[in-house]
């Protein structure tokens, strides 16, 4: 009978660690440019003419397809990132008024 509540503890345990999961890999982002296209490798100096413009979903855009990136996005100075690198996504890193000040890919 104690394997049995065990048994049931353990299964229990496996249900309730598998719903705290999570399957999101983006960052606090609040704009992600996208394309369906097969995988690119991203040219960060392409998208260099946004440096010191304002951020918007237009300029976004714009530097991504220049680059040749699958993905774009803003980062602002207080956004956490996670580590993964991607080499077909393009940053574009703001200041606190939500102008482009340094451009990378990954």
């Amino acid at each position: 009978m104690p394997w049995k509540l065990a048994s049931l503890g353990a299964l229990f345990a496996v249900t309730l660690l598998a719903g705290c999961s999570s399957t999101s890999s983006e960052s606090a982002t609040d704009s992600v440019a996208t394309t369906d296209t097969g995988h690119s490798r991203c040219e960060a100096k392409a998208a260099e003419f946004t440096l010191g413009k304002a951020a918007s979903p237009e300029l976004l855009e714009q530097a991504r397809t220049r680059a040749g990136a699958q993905n774009a996005r803003f980062l602002s100075p207080n956004d956490m990132v996670t580590l993964e690198y991607h080499s077909d996504r393009l940053n574009l890193h703001t200041d606190a008024s939500r102008v482009v000040t340094r451009v990378n890919c990954g």
